[in-house]
């Protein structure tokens, strides 16, 4: 190989090293803005949120008509320490109680979306409620979605705020599903208020890294690296946070709470097979159901009384009367 000829090829490496460094870059910033400011569907969901609840749970209407009549159906804001004006919905129960839920809504949603669980806690359990907007849906503010990692501080400070609302004696459980039930599961790892009781995770991932590994490879035929590396890495540049540091696997293993893991086994979305292990890592007392049939966050629509009864069961066993 003559030297003109090498130096050719040591330039058409570089180059080819510069542009495949730029497109690795280029859609790493496409993959966490298509993830964490999803925008559009955003509006979209928050423009239909009623109309979509009251179609696919026709018993919400009469309920939050008569919430609104009785003026009880409620909104407040606080601030979080990064200076985030936060949303959330409450909800007294009929009667006077201690017992109290925080029920937290999954990805691109809003505490509208989660009004189905309001109604099994407030309608049917009677219990007070408060139901959190995560950063950057709904009315809550923040520069993107946080995949629950960050949110767990957010919500420990609406556990708080839902304590201050109904009484010194409170006792509660925090209810999330989807990304809802991995911000509970990232919660629950933390130090707990003498007035939490007890945690029910419905379809909950294993991991910010697991979930979008999965994502990757399902939506977009494409394997982790180097994509996942460089997405992660831009986002803890960005946002203050990492994809594996991000792990409800991690955090339920320091749980020290009971715990009900909810997931259907037909869930493609969040894989079925994620909440084994996060049963397995978390110490008892504990519970697990699988539920025969249901796809991704759809146990309690498929399902209405069993899910109601054996949630309340769970429950009952850790709140005093």
């Amino acid at each position: 190989m003559g030297k003109r000829t090498k130096k050719e090829w040591i330039i058409g490496v570089i180059v080819i090293l510069v542009v495949l460094t730029g497109c690795t870059i280029g859609s790493s910033y496409y993959m966490l803005n298509y993830s964490l400011t999803p925008n559009a569907k955003i509006r979209e969901k928050d423009a239909d949120s009623y109309p979509y609840m009251y179609a696919n749970y026709p018993f919400l209407r009469p309920w939050v008509d008569s919430l609104n009549q009785a003026k009880a159906l409620k909104d407040t804001f606080i601030v979080n320490p990064e200076g985030i004006r936060l949303h959330a919905y409450y909800i007294a129960a009929p009667r006077p109680t201690k017992k109290t839920a925080v029920i937290v809504h999954g990805y691109t949603d809003n505490p509208i979306r989660m009004f189905m669980i309001g109604y099994l806690y407030n309608h049917d359990l009677q219990f007070n409620t408060l139901l959190p907007a995560l950063q950057h849906q709904g009315e809550s503010g923040g520069p993107a979605i946080q995949m629950g990692w960050k949110d767990r501080l957010d919500v420990m400070q609406w556990m708080h705020v839902a304590h201050q609302i109904y009484g010194d004696s409170t006792q509660m459980v925090v209810h999330g599903i989807s990304m809802g039930g991995a911000t509970t599961m990232m919660v629950s790892g933390e130090e707990q208020p003498h007035f939490v009781k007890c945690f029910v995770e419905d379809c909950g991932y294993t991991s910010v890294w697991d979930e979008f590994s999965h994502e990757l490879k399902t939506s977009f035929h494409l394997p982790k690296f180097p994509l996942m590396y460089t997405t992660s890495w831009l986002c803890e540049k960005k946002y203050g946070w990492n994809f594996k540091e991000a792990s409800s696997l991690k955090q339920v293993e320091k749980a020290k709470l009971p715990m009900f893991f909810i997931h259907g086994d037909k869930d493609t979305y969040v894989p079925t097979w994620m909440v084994y292990p996060l049963y397995e890592a978390k110490p008892e007392p504990k519970e697990l159901w699988i539920v025969p049939g249901a796809t991704h966050a759809m146990s309690y629509k498929d399902n209405k009384a069993e899910y109601t009864e054996r949630v309340k069961k769970f429950v009952d066993k850790y709140m005093e009367e």
